[in-house]
């Protein structure tokens, strides 16, 4: 009986007989997986660089900022604004939907100076917890605080190119700018929110919102003296706005004098659905780049098992002179099976190995370069699809030839030419 061991010396012989026909066909397998694995890792690239660009806007929350009130719904003529104050963010913290809620004044009109350069970034009057709900970390120095706020202190945090611009290779801590003549100690530097070429955040400055209010209120007729820019709230279970949403509006509506159900008198912006639509985007492009890499791999195993079939047809008389001398059919079959699954597990590995190191430098080259993109990475179901296709791939090219070989007639096959 012929053990293992021969079976697979007679494998290799075969395959290093016909070397330009097996490499051929092990690249194409090889390309199929290699297709399969970046395609998949291209689509989580963009999944993962789309949420961190995400998260540099807020920590699961929705922004709303001061709007209008149509007269009827679908009517953009006759509408009436409002602007959010303290009392409407009191009673939006109050909502158990509600975990946590910050409110800002922003103004764009203000001109801040130092000793060694000026800008005329943003200028935002913000509450302690504005770095949670907004996902702000900082680089240096504190965020503002609850003294801050209470004792209506002239303390500044600035964005990291406000920072540059206004101590350009100089410390910051302790110095002090002027915010249209009025004098703020610098006691923090956020660190960088990068969007690519929109660094309007890396220019913000931010102070207490009641020295924001005191000092720079809101302009314009009707509005009152502690009017608020915006209110930015989390719901009360992560990632789900089903209940907070509904709760906020009827609080706002009710406060303001109108419906509810006006959905054209709220301006607001929701991250956590925005981020399970692109999800649900890039699921779909999961599903798509993954079947165009499985119909890639597909060819590959098609390839391997016609080569087989040819390589049958090849050893046709090798196949009778070997059935002649004894040769079983179960030997037959284990040798052009574990050809079959040979050709189709190394090609496989090769995929694997190379895709996987060419993504790897590509993320030691692109890391962070691209906005709203990270480089494709392996990921692991990926991998095991490609693994268990391999499997499934490997029995059939070896098995359907190594049938047809092992069912040749000893006979037959000696008469044949």
């Amino acid at each position: 009986m012929q053990s293992f061991g021969d079976t697979l010396g007679q494998v290799f012989r075969a395959i290093a007989a016909n070397k330009l026909r097996s490499f051929l066909t092990m690249f194409g397998i090889a390309w199929g997986v290699g297709s399969l694995l970046v395609l998949v890792g291209l689509g989580e690239g963009f999944r993962s660089g789309q949420h961190r660009q995400l998260a540099t806007f807020g920590n699961d929350m929705i922004a709303m900022w001061d709007a209008t009130i149509p007269a009827l719904p679908n009517q953009h003529t006759g509408m009436r604004p409002y602007q959010f104050t303290p009392g409407d963010e009191a009673a939006i913290r109050a909502l158990p939907e509600v975990r946590a809620v910050t409110g800002t004044l922003q103004r764009s009109d203000l001109y801040q100076v130092s000793a060694w350069g000026n800008t005329s970034g943003q200028v935002w009057g913000v509450e302690p917890n504005f770095p949670q709900v907004r996902f702000m970390d900082m680089a240096e120095g504190r965020f503002v605080d609850a003294n801050d706020l209470s004792q209506r202190r002239r303390v500044a945090v600035l964005g990291s190119k406000s920072a540059t611009l206004l101590f350009p290779g100089r410390p910051m801590l302790g110095e002090t700018i002027t915010i249209n003549d009025t004098s703020f100690l610098v006691v923090g530097r956020a660190a960088s929110i990068s969007r690519g070429n929109n660094d309007g955040d890396n220019q913000k400055v931010y102070i207490p919102l009641t020295t924001m209010q005191e000092l720079f209120a809101m302009k314009g007729d009707n509005v009152a003296r502690d009017a608020l820019s915006s209110i930015q709230y989390q719901p009360a279970t992560h990632g789900d706005t089903s209940a907070a949403v509904p709760a906020v509006h009827r609080v706002i509506a009710q406060r303001h004098g109108f419906d509810p159900s006006l959905k054209d008198a709220f301006d607001e912006w929701d991250t956590i659905q925005e981020e399970h639509m692109i999800g649900a985007i890039f699921n779909a492009m999961d599903v798509f780049l993954g079947g165009v890499g499985i119909v890639t791999l597909a060819l590959g195993a098609v390839g391997i098992i016609n080569i087989m079939l040819v390589s049958v047809t090849e050893r046709t008389r090798e196949i009778g002179l070997l059935k002649a001398l004894g040769a079983t059919k179960r030997s037959i079959l284990a040798q052009f099976f574990w050809e079959g699954l040979l050709l189709t597990a190394v090609s496989g590995i090769i995929g694997i190995v190379v895709s996987a190191g060419g993504m790897w430098a590509l993320q030691q080259l692109l890391t962070g370069k691209v906005p709203g993109f990270d480089p494709p990475r392996l990921v692991p179901w990926s991998a095991a699809l490609a693994l268990v296709s391999l499997v499934l791939c490997g029995v059939v090219a070896g098995l359907y030839p190594a049938s047809k070989a092992a069912a040749l007639d000893p006979i037959e096959a000696l008469r044949r030419e």
